[in-house]
């Protein structure tokens, strides 16, 4: 699959053309060397939705571009025929646009498996809509706008979450190309009375989690009583009862919304996390009236919650039920929460430990937070710990040396089931290239997916596994696995200058974990003495029985990449052919890659 997307020019090499050790060029016709086999890649990758370029529906016999911005995918289950179900595409960027709707959006369309490949299904809607690709209709809720993340029901319910906090309508309309209508907004019909029959500024409709309709591409409620705050994830747990909120601010807080009824999530209870609270770690806030829920942020402060450094998706582990969230970081984050954290707000215990190690604290200039990392929350105990942290830190990032795995600014999150086993999926959106979140020298913020065996209790950067990554200039976002052997996964705002279709946003399905891919997780194995080499197709990466320094060579004899200090590389960049691979003792393997 990856090497699909190579050619593509998705990825480029993380290697170097070494000045020493190894000759430029090689002979290869007076020796016969043993020769490794690099099968072809067990995943398959296809391109389903293309931003920009496939049509949506907007009325009847009426339809225009779609939007681009690709980012949270949806997946609602058809249970009563042979189609796969309803996929949902959250579209962030802002624009003003007469058939869409002004704002961001969403695109929904159905799936259905026909054979290794899966197709886009027809549909007619009960509005009369007919065609493959819907724009979801958000006008009766005011719009919508910087469609970010979202939340995924245990029954499939679907909700988008608009992220970007916005604070005032000329930030908004931004000069005629935004929200061009800036009027008071009435809200009604959302099954929350104390919010129906309310008028607010035209800002203050945003910034909310919005219920949608996947089957008929309609909007349903925004959801006021889950408080108005810069969502940019979410997750609901098994009960259909409890629901898990972040904000994707410097501070960010923790916050949780229990239904007073499984399923029935107009009437409940606000609660915002305060880790080093007596008695439960949940404090009650008020979610009755527009007041109150147009002032989490404000509650938050106000009851010394803890605070997190921009908190991006969540998801449930299946297995465990423990809830995990990004925390994406920011480079410097004092000024951002030292007003907070004197007014009574408090740091969270990674933070502290983290300031610690560096001999500092969260609110001083020199405390960094360059690569993130993904938190685990336990409800069985209430606490929070760092699951895995995002690095390794290289105030240098020579490209002669730079690491196999390099997590940096972890984003996007789901979990995968394959073959009753539950992986973690973690998506990356560099917030910049310094500090080693790319080799020195590089200036696209390569952003990459990575998969993590939760049955090994102990994670360790080594122990991901890279399975792709996006073009130049885009996000790798909004990963949604559809059943054990499928994963979906957004391409967003690429650079225009990548040839078609990878010029625009879009939607890709990978294929094949159940089979093959599994692959990834498969350990090296050696047999014998000297120079050896172990191909693993699933991960495209070559395993060496000891640490050397390597190049590769094509098949002509001449010098293509060299890695210093290695034990494994990725060969993904290598189309298919004959190559020569060498060590630093002069040991020669012919490498075919198929």
């Amino acid at each position: 699959m990856k090497k699909i997307l190579l050619a593509a020019g998705l990825l480029t090499a993380v290697a170097s053309q070494a000045q020493i050790k190894f000759d430029p060029s090689i002979p290869v016709n007076d020796f016969a060397p043993a020769t490794v086999v690099m099968p072809k890649s067990p995943l398959q990758m296809q391109v389903l939705f293309i931003g920009g370029h496939d049509y949506v529906q907007t009325g009847m016999n009426d339809s225009t571009l779609s939007k681009q911005w690709h980012d949270f995918i949806g997946f609602t289950e058809d249970p009563n025929s042979n189609d796969l179900g309803w996929v949902t595409i959250n579209h962030e960027r802002i624009e003003a646009n007469d058939k869409i709707g002004d704002g961001g959006g969403m695109t929904s369309f159905k799936i259905a498996r026909q054979g290794d490949s899966l197709v886009v299904v027809p549909q007619t809607l009960n509005d009369g809509r007919e065609g493959k690709f819907f724009n979801i209709d958000f006008s009766t809720t005011g719009e919508t706008g910087m469609n970010c993340g979202g939340i995924v029901g245990p029954d499939g319910r679907i909700w988008t979450a608009e992220e970007w906090w916005q604070s005032s309508n000329a930030q908004i309309y931004a000069g005629g190309q935004g929200f061009r209508d800036t009027s008071d907004f009435t809200i009604s019909n959302s099954g929350l009375s104390f919010a129906d029959g309310q008028t607010i500024k035209r800002v203050e409709n945003l910034n909310w989690m919005t219920e949608v309709d996947p089957i008929n591409a309609v909007a349903i409620r925004k959801q006021y009583n889950w408080g108005r705050q810069p969502f940019e994830g979410g997750a609901i747990a098994s009960d259909n009862q409890t629901v898990y909120l972040g904000q994707d601010a410097t501070p960010g807080f923790f916050t949780k919304f229990v239904a007073t009824t499984p399923g029935d999530f107009t009437s409940g209870t606000l609660y915002v996390y305060k880790h080093d609270a007596s008695g439960s770690k949940w404090i009650a806030i008020n979610n009755g009236s527009m007041t109150d829920v147009l002032n989490i942020t404000g509650q938050a402060v106000a009851a010394q919650a803890t605070m997190f450094n921009r908190m991006e998706w969540f998801a449930i582990d299946p297995a465990t039920g423990k809830v995990y969230f990004t925390e994406t970081g920011r480079d410097n984050p004092a000024g951002r929460w030292a007003d907070e954290h004197a007014a009574g707000a408090v740091h969270s215990p990674i933070s502290m430990a983290r300031a610690m190690a560096q001999g500092t604290h969260p609110d001083s200039s020199d405390y960094w937070d360059y690569y993130g990392r993904v938190v685990e929350y336990d409800p069985a105990t209430e606490t929070v710990s760092s699951f895995i942290e995002g690095g390794p830190y290289l105030p240098v990032a020579d490209p002669q040396s730079y690491p196999t795995n390099h997590l940096s600014n972890p984003d996007g999150l789901t979990f995968m089931e394959i073959n009753g086993q539950s992986y973690m999926v973690i998506q990356e959106d560099l917030n910049g290239s310094s500090f080693g979140r790319v080799p020195d020298g590089e200036s696209n913020r390569f952003c990459e997916l990575y998969m993590y065996d939760m049955s090994d209790a102990n994670p360790t950067l080594a122990k991901l596994k890279r399975i792709t990554g996006v073009p130049a200039g885009a996000e790798i976002t909004g990963a949604r696995a559809i059943d054990g052997n499928t994963l979906l996964v957004n391409c967003q705002h690429p650079s225009s200058n990548n040839p078609f279709p990878y010029n625009n946003s879009l939607t890709f399905a990978i294929s094949g974990f159940e089979t093959g891919g599994i692959g990834l997780f498969e350990e090296p194995s050696f047999d014998g003495n000297g120079f050896q080499i172990y191909p693993n197709p699933a991960s495209r990466e070559l395993h060496f029985n000891e640490t050397s320094d390597v190049a590769i060579y094509d098949v002509n004899g001449r010098r293509l990449n060299v890695y210093r200090e290695v034990k494994l590389i990725d060969i993904s960049h290598l189309n298919a052919g004959v190559y020569f691979v060498k060590n630093a003792n002069g040991d020669v393997q012919r490498l075919i890659v198929e």
